[in-house]
């Protein structure tokens, strides 16, 4: 299992070979194995395999190819829908109509994702993370028939691998890992732990292909900007007030 977790990389090209009903119902059981809060396995899982349904859902995810490439695609969902028609059905009555409860679910949902892409590379699947979900809420909750209580937070793509990627870099253990407090970092600290990272011929050159400066400058003017993370936030504020977990 080790070497699964160190071995990972994002595969975004995949076979024409399908996944067996009974293969991908074995990845998302151990999905399900994944902790919840409480016990209470407040997520849903859709799967997307009908090619109409992807035509329909890969705009939401501004057109990726990997989306349609992939033989399966799993959207995880934040959901109190089916935990609260339990409790009204067992004479309880759910206060989870808060920001809490779906911060709850969205972790729910998240964790069991994880397990499902380890399951899935455990197995030889490929898998690729899209993060595209939260931007487009709104549109993929029409396209899903998501009622209220249900909230998309993350897709997973899998399939066959087509391809054999490098893996993506990461910053050194030091950079992520705290002793007991927080310790902040210096300038220094800055410099040292971001320059393997920016150091990269594949990252030198994404900065010379975006003409800018810095690496940085790619993420904050181009990739993340603020006018867009504005924007997206209303977005997903007022599809969390839609779906019942703001007032």
């Amino acid at each position: 299992m080790m070497d699964v977790l160190l071995n990972h990389r994002t595969i975004r090209k995949y076979t024409d070979q399908p996944i067996d009903d009974t293969l991908l119902s074995d990845i998302l059981t151990a999905g399900t194995r994944a902790s919840t809060t409480g016990n209470m396995q407040v997520y849903s899982i859709v799967v997307t395999r009908d090619e109409e349904m992807k035509e329909k859902l890969a705009p939401t995810h501004f057109g990726q190819p990997v989306f349609k490439n992939a033989p399966v695609s799993l959207t995880f969902c934040a959901d109190f829908n089916r935990f609260n028609k339990w409790c009204r059905q067992r004479n309880a009555e759910p206060g989870y109509d808060n920001f809490q409860s779906f911060v709850a679910a969205a972790i729910d949902a998240l964790l069991v994702a994880q397990n499902v892409c380890v399951a899935a590379e455990s197995r030889g699947l490929g898998i690729c993370y899209l993060g595209t979900v939260t931007y487009n809420a709104d549109k993929i909750i029409d396209i899903l028939n998501l009622p209220k209580g249900v909230v998309p937070v993350a897709t997973v793509t899998l399939g066959w691998p087509d391809e054999d990627p490098a893996q993506t870099e990461r910053l050194p253990l030091e950079a992520v890992v705290h002793q007991e407090t927080y310790k902040d970092y210096s300038m220094e600290d800055i410099d040292r732990l971001y320059q393997e990272k920016e150091e990269l011929e594949a990252n030198k050159q994404f900065v010379a292909e975006n003409e800018k400066e810095t690496l940085a400058q790619v993420f904050t003017d181009v990739r993340y900007t603020k006018a867009n993370n504005e924007h997206f936030s209303k977005v997903y504020l007022d599809v969390l007030k839609k779906q019942g977990f703001l007032d």
